[in-house]
């Protein structure tokens, strides 16, 4: 299996790949900036995942262009801004949440059988590193994770195999985070 890394440039994008790798080995990971992807390359990778980063996903480079063009075809992971960028793909509103959450850990409900998080307890504790959060996600995306507050920490797509997470599983304070990359690699 071949993965493609799309990087926003985040300081957390390689603790994924390192993830990644530890799965697939180090050969099989691409990892291309947002502003410099071939789009007819991206065709050639089994799954794409959207790292985390800062600011706003339409400011990303090619971000929105990559997820418009393979969303129907392709597998694809987003993780904080990807996950951001791939629920306004949708028609998801973003919002600047009035608490900001970096560098923090807080427990996640998991609210569907999602295979993501297949043999993960739930509530699970997730590490956070954000100030926008989605919200009137369309009915295509089914909410997977609430947090305390009821802010939509995950979806899945009903159909396409899309999913993200507002929070890290890169992140030490995400213990199962090795497992939630492991279960989407499976998928």
């Amino acid at each position: 299996m071949k993965v493609l890394m799309i990087d926003n440039y985040d300081s957390f994008t390689y603790n994924l790949v390192h993830l990644l790798q530890a799965n697939l080995g180090e050969e099989n990971v691409t990892v291309v900036r947002n502003d410099h992807i071939i789009m007819s390359e991206v065709g050639a990778f089994d799954k794409v995942i959207l790292s985390p980063g800062p600011g706003l996903a339409k400011d990303s480079g090619q971000l929105m262009d990559v997820i418009e063009r393979y969303k129907y075809t392709k597998p694809i992971f987003g993780v904080c801004l990807g996950y951001q960028a791939i629920g306004e793909s949708f028609g998801a509103k973003l919002i600047n949440l009035k608490k900001v959450y970096h560098g923090v850990a807080t427990p996640m409900e998991l609210v569907e059988d999602d295979p993501l998080f297949r043999g993960i307890k739930s509530p699970m504790m997730a590490g956070r590193y954000h100030s926008w959060a989605l919200e009137d996600l369309p009915s295509c995306l089914t909410i997977t994770a609430w947090d305390e507050n009821g802010i939509a920490m995950a979806f899945r797509h009903r159909d396409l195999p899309l999913h993200g997470v507002q929070f890290h599983p890169e992140s030490i304070l995400t213990p199962d985070g090795p497992a939630i990359i492991k279960n989407w690699l499976s998928l």
